[in-house]
């Protein structure tokens, strides 16, 4: 790469920018925007999460400190706080919304071979929510309880590389189970679930789409065993039956057959009840996937903890969402340039490398280089795959 470039601008070269100006386009993001552009907005909030800015002060501040070098950033606007207020507000998030999914279709192109913890030929997602506490009288429009107000951050993520493959923005309000009206199944996929998206309809609607499902089974769900196979007890299985719903409605909703799995947790003490629509995989596989769920929990933990989506630079949903798909894009961005270069070091270690570089005029690779070399890595090993060494 060219040493005359600063780390974030070798960073920004690997984003698609002709794609970027056709979503720009698609929303007339620029249409009477002279000054400052959506790429401006764009890479000035990259900047912020790179750098874990706190405020639109912190960003306006820390730029023009380093004004001499806007330009081959790919800054040409003037930043200033109120400048970026405006643009957060006014620039529509479905520009961002639509790149950070281009960025997440190329992740995933780039960590399509990528092995995880089993062996499975199929595509295996893991579906979950997490909420982000607002304050109603802040956020009035981010509807969740009474005297609170919230955001759901609704992900499907793909366990091969661990890079989502869908994600909504709602209010607190929307119950999980309706999102699974806004997945395209892809046949012959795995679709991993807690209890909370236990709907019978929508569950069916899944197996009519030729795809697979493991959820957990609620305890008052009444049933008729047609079948039992034989397991061994050694491996934690307690039981592997063929059954149908013996309640009228659930009957109803899902008139097929389905495949029971009883397993006993030995670490937690505790027995967890599986429902799957898929009759072929042994049934110490099925149990297996569903712990590979707990993947998305640690993907929720990790944004939360390493990207700006906690704490927001503007109080309208358009703000809110615009800087949840850019940091979205940045995590994804990162996982790309990770790939493409075959950088060995973790996600945080990256990341943290980026936040006190990002100024210099150091060839990027050399930076990570450097730090192999000295053999800095502080990341813990309960992480994701894509941040494993």
């Amino acid at each position: 790469m060219n040493t005359g470039q600063t780390v974030f601008a070798q960073i920004m070269q690997h984003l698609p920018m002709h794609e970027f100006k056709k979503c720009v386009a698609k929303y007339k993001g620029d249409y009477r925007s002279r000054r400052f552009s959506c790429l401006d907005q764009f890479l000035c909030m990259a900047f912020a999460q790179l750098t874990q800015r706190d405020s639109l002060r912190n960003i306006e501040v820390c730029l023009r400190t380093q004004k001499n070098k806007l330009y081959h950033m790919g800054i040409r606007g003037p930043v200033s706080k109120s400048t970026l207020a405006d643009a957060n507000d006014r620039h529509n998030w479905r520009i961002f919304s639509d790149f950070a999914n281009i960025l997440i279709a190329t992740a995933r192109d780039l960590y399509h071979d990528d092995n995880f913890a089993v062996e499975l030929a199929n595509t295996a997602y893991a579906l979950d929510s997490s909420t982000i506490d607002l304050c109603l009288s802040m956020f009035p429009w981010a509807k969740f309880r009474k005297t609170k107000g919230a955001i759901k951050l609704h992900t499907l993520l793909d366990l091969r590389g661990n890079i989502p493959s869908f994600i909504q923005i709602t209010t607190g309000k929307v119950h999980d189970v309706n999102i699974l009206d806004h997945i395209i199944f892809e046949a012959g996929s795995f679709y991993i679930m807690d209890r909370g998206y236990l709907d019978f309809e929508r569950l069916f609607y899944i197996t009519k789409q030729s795809a697979f499902f493991v959820t957990r089974s609620k305890s008052n769900t009444k049933f008729q065993r047609l079948h039992s196979f034989v397991v061994d007890k050694t491996t934690g299985l307690r039981c592997d039956q063929i059954i149908t719903f013996s309640d009228f409605y659930a009957k109803k909703d899902y008139p097929d057959k389905l495949r029971r799995i009883k397993f006993f947790d030995a670490v937690n003490q505790k027995s967890l009840v599986f429902l799957t629509n898929n009759f072929s995989l042994p049934a110490l596989t099925i149990a297996q996937l569903y712990k590979q769920r707990w993947q998305v929990e640690l993907f929720f933990k990790w944004i939360k903890q390493h990207l700006h989506i906690k704490a927001f630079y503007g109080t309208s949903e358009n703000a809110v969402k615009s800087q949840v798909w850019i940091a979205i894009s940045v995590y994804v961005l990162v996982a790309i340039m990770k790939k493409q270069l075959k950088i060995e070091q973790t996600l945080y270690t990256i990341l943290q490398i980026i936040s006190i570089s990002i100024f210099e005029k150091t060839p990027v690779l050399q930076a990570f280089a450097d730090d192999q070399q000295n053999n800095f890595n502080n990341e813990s090993y309960n992480q994701l795959n894509l941040f494993n060494c």
